[in-house]
């Protein structure tokens, strides 16, 4: 999994210490390696479950290379937030999203497809499912083969 700093924790600028291992406890639900984007770095606190968080600064690519490593065929997934989606977008590194969209409001949030450019360019929908309480939206990237 790949997320960003605020998905880790709710901790703002450098770290202060070491004590904050994230938003979960001792045993985050990942289990699993998770690459952390953040401009504070700090050692890969391993946690019990095998879930170790890599703070990281590197591009996008290399992130997701060593993501793809360390998942050993299994799929990568980006857990956000938005700018690190957007990041990813950008770079066309995404060939599915899974969005969920309910009508609540909590803050004001981030919009997700927003300073994308040629970003989402591609993306046809595979799946809706709706309910009164939520949408589900999958997004694949069809990719086209111009022609000369």
């Amino acid at each position: 999994m790949i997320t960003g700093w605020n998905m880790f924790g709710p901790r703002r600028g450098p770290w202060q210490d070491e004590f904050w291992q994230g938003w979960w406890g001792d045993n985050p639900p990942y289990h699993h390696d998770v690459f952390v984007h953040t401009h504070h770095l700090r050692p890969a606190p391993a946690m019990a479950g095998s879930t170790t968080f890599h703070c990281t600064d590197e591009p996008v690519e290399t992130v997701l290379r060593r993501a793809s490593e360390a998942a050993d065929g299994k799929d990568v997934r980006i857990g956000g937030g938005a700018a690190v989606i957007q990041q990813y977008l950008r770079a066309q590194l995404i060939d599915e999203m899974h969005l969920v969209i309910a009508p609540l409001l909590i803050a004001r949030g981030e919009r997700l497809l927003d300073n994308l450019g040629e970003g989402v360019d591609g993306y046809r929908v595979a799946e809706m499912v709706s309910s009164p309480k939520v949408t589900h939206v999958v997004l694949v990237l069809v990719l086209v083969l111009v022609r000369r």
